[in-house]
């Protein structure tokens, strides 16, 4: 199995170009998805999910399928980033658990840590399938949870 990075993909190689080439990707631009920062080291991203007439359902709430969307791309590629070339990175499975209507702006951290990185790429290294779960919480203007997603990951060393 081969893995590529799309010709686009590779000429956003800061964190700034990823974050400015995300924010006009016509499926975050379109939705009110908007990526308020990347660290240097692909560590943390920070994303809001708008609230405008555009970005709400007949209820008056978020999509949910836009409230997942606005964190699905994030740990394949930050890992991906973190872990090189050596690694096939895929997006395996996700899913949502909604715990509260989306009535304002929502916001999303999400975070990859030394300690995964270095705990996914030693299980890797020594030959493993390495199929590891992230989870980020959707959180509403006054840090109420708004829902919780989870995706799990795809990682192996590169043959």
């Amino acid at each position: 199995m081969s893995q590529r990075v799309g010709s686009i993909k590779k000429l956003l190689g800061s964190a700034r170009a990823m974050r400015w080439g995300m924010n006009i990707w016509p499926p975050f631009l379109f939705t009110g998805v908007r990526i308020q920062h990347i660290s240097a080291d692909f560590r943390v991203a920070r994303i809001k999910l708008a609230k405008t007439p555009f970005t709400t359902n007949y209820f008056g709430t978020q999509f949910g399928g836009t409230m997942f969307s606005m964190v699905d791309p994030f740990w394949a590629f930050m890992l991906y980033r973190n872990l090189g070339s050596d690694y096939v990175v895929w997006d395996r499975r996700g899913e949502i658990d909604f715990e509260s209507p989306g009535r304002t702006a929502l916001y999303a951290q999400v975070l990859l840590t030394e300690e995964v990185i270095e705990g996914i790429r030693t299980r890797a290294d020594a030959g493993e399938k390495v199929l590891p779960w992230f989870e980020v919480e959707l959180l509403d203007r006054s840090g109420g949870v708004v829902a919780r997603a989870r995706k799990q990951v795809y990682v192996r060393k590169r043959r």
